[in-house]
């Protein structure tokens, strides 16, 4: 047991782990990141910082982002295409649905991009609630993308932080003021639009 717990905490095992992740190519960390948006309890920060630990800046923020965006569209045009077309009768209700719908209403295409470009709200209650609603489904879709592309950018640029601060400690400090920085900025806006 204490050669196990010896081992994880070595610089090698770590190293290992993400060559092994590294090793599986784009399937998994596509897969890993778009389950976030299935599961909304998973962690996109640590996901992102796996992806590009394991792949670089790059590779690593082009993969989650592609997750992170067919996960959202899969979720929305769900709600858009099957709940609102053919079970709506039965589903609107539900008062949390009819709820839902109208706090879309309160919405323009630069508050959509905000709320998407903000990590700590809640996306699968946006995909849900936009899904439901009379909002433009081509507007929707290229806002979330454009947001979550800028999103996933700066989760990328906190991933590859963490990576450096493996070498450099410095970029341990930078890493966590983006992560406060983005905390905040999410919860004034899930504040201001009554999403807490």
């Amino acid at each position: 047991m204490n050669f196990c717990l010896r081992q994880l905490g070595t610089l090698e095992f770590w190293e290992t782990l993400l060559d092994s992740f590294g090793n599986l190519g784009p399937i998994a960390p596509i897969m890993l990141a778009m389950v976030e948006s299935f599961f909304p309890p998973l962690p996109l920060i640590a996901i992102v910082a796996l992806n590009v630990a394991a792949h670089g800046g790059l590779l690593g923020f082009v993969y989650s982002w592609a997750g992170v965006a067919l996960g959202g569209s899969i979720m929305f045009l769900l709600w858009r295409r099957l709940v609102k077309r053919y079970f709506w009768k039965l589903a609107s209700r539900w008062p949390k649905l009819e709820k839902a719908q109208q706090w879309v209403n309160r919405f323009d295409t630069s508050s959509l991009f905000m709320l998407t470009l903000l990590p700590f709200t809640p996306s699968s209650f946006m995909h849900l609630a936009f899904g439901i609603s009379d909002f433009d489904e081509k507007r929707y879709l290229i806002t979330m993308l454009l947001g979550k592309g800028v999103m996933v950018a700066m989760m990328a640029v906190f991933g590859q932080s963490l990576v450096s601060s493996m070498k450099n400690p410095v970029y341990l400090i930078l890493a966590v003021l983006i992560w406060c920085g983005m905390y905040l900025a999410s919860k004034h806006f899930c504040k201001r639009h009554n999403l807490e």
